[in-house]
């Protein structure tokens, strides 16, 4: 291997480092990466962590992929990588989800690396928010961030916030009342997580949260103080494009990383709401919302967590050596 090849595995490696902070449904961490001929990495869906009651076409599997992708990217061009990126390159292996080619060395990418930083700092925060109302400069650049993603963030209206909820607490009657589906949370949430997967219960709220939107079932309370609060300053959005394929779920996924770690940079929470869009009828509640203009992908809620709260503790990860394959 020459110098420059060892230099760009390094930097692939160190993709993968960063990638592994990405988010994913119940924190399954349902990727894989391969280093292929020292200069590509490709990422692969791990079926293997897929949950099979809540997302049984794998839709959030591969949304979880796309924000791993994402977060890979930043780590590549904020170190001054020029990079090429295929997504689905493949049609005879649909789980090979994107490759990254490493083309040479540029500029460091200040917003990379911006967003990167924001990364380490990013929670998922089931909490209530302030009253403090959402910057609209905020806003405007979260939109932007995922439009530039090829997704596009509806921001909802004070009356369809409501249609929201109910979405939302229809979702969660019908998901609750499966055994199945009990099973599958228990298997991902609570405890302590000794495997480095799902959400420990250090990261579920005490008690629901009084909330417009409900949050979801989680099985047994968690360990998570919750303060008094509410959503009513929140800003609620609706994920959504043109498609509704697996090309368009890693561009969801890259969207939402983007978004996400945009409110995070510019000290906002952003919880995703997925259980909206694993239940059809919910998610063709969804669709009604967009007029019927676009397929949803996820619903998020965005708003300025509380100051003096500590953050909720970040969620346990697998290691690199765990995710690549040699």
């Amino acid at each position: 291997m020459t110098q420059t090849q060892d230099s760009e595995v390094t930097a692939l490696r160190a993709a993968v480092e960063a990638a592994r902070a990405a988010p994913s449904i119940h924190n399954t961490q349902p990727w894989r990466w391969r280093i292929s001929d020292g200069r590509t990495l490709d990422l692969y869906a791990d079926r293997s962590r897929q949950l099979e009651v809540e997302d049984p076409d794998g839709r959030l599997l591969t949304e979880s992929c796309g924000a791993a992708l994402h977060h890979a990217r930043l780590a590549l061009t904020a170190a001054g990588w020029r990079i090429d990126v295929r997504r689905l390159p493949d049609q005879n292996q649909p789980d090979l989800l994107a490759t990254i080619t490493v083309t040479g060395r540029g500029e460091s990418d200040e917003h990379a690396r911006v967003l990167l930083d924001a990364a380490s700092r990013r929670r998922t925060d089931r909490r209530p928010i302030t009253d403090r109302p959402v910057d609209q400069a905020a806003l405007d650049a979260i939109v932007a961030a995922v439009t530039a993603e090829d997704t596009r963030l509806y921001l909802l209206r004070r009356d369809q916030v409501v249609e929201l909820a109910a979405a939302m607490a229809a979702a969660e009657r019908t998901e609750v009342t499966e055994e199945a589906h009990r099973d599958e949370i228990a298997r991902w949430v609570g405890g302590e997580r000794r495997d480095a997967t799902g959400i420990p219960a250090g990261a579920v709220p005490r008690h629901a949260p009084q909330t417009q939107v409900p949050g979801r079932y989680f099985g047994p309370p968690g360990t998570l103080p919750v303060d008094e609060g509410h959503d009513l300053a929140a800003v609620y959005g609706i994920l959504h494009g043109d498609s509704d394929t697996p090309l368009a779920w890693v561009r969801a996924g890259e969207a939402l990383s983007a978004g996400w770690l945009t409110a995070t940079a510019r000290d906002l929470s952003l919880l995703p709401i997925s259980a909206v869009v694993e239940v059809v009828a919910a998610r063709m509640a969804l669709r009604r919302l967009l007029s019927g203009l676009g397929y949803p992908y996820l619903a998020v809620r965005i708003g300025y967590p509380d100051p003096d709260a500590p953050a909720p503790p970040a969620t346990p990860r697998l290691t690199a050596d765990q995710i690549i394959e040699s």
